[in-house]
């Protein structure tokens, strides 16, 4: 199931991320790419989405949820 609140992406604050890192993401999909960024930067508040992950790993695939997964919590689906 596709996570609202982080829009399927996995990740919280998208909008802050470089525009060269965030082409590279859409384009492949690949979400280190985004990881990457955030331990290279610190003036940002880009996060794993605390919906569909636990705010530094998903549950499961990021941006959605597995309703057979115990820790992927119920709230956001």
């Amino acid at each position: 199931m596709h996570c609202t609140r982080c829009e399927g992406t996995g990740f919280l604050n998208l909008h802050q991320v470089g525009q060269h890192a965030l082409s590279l993401f859409v384009d492949s999909g690949d979400p280190q790419i985004i990881l990457r960024w955030i331990d290279a930067n610190t003036d940002h508040d880009v996060t794993v989405c605390d919906c569909c992950g636990d705010g530094e790993q998903w549950y499961g695939e990021p941006g959605q949820h597995d309703s057979n997964n115990p820790h992927d919590p119920m709230g956001c689906r």
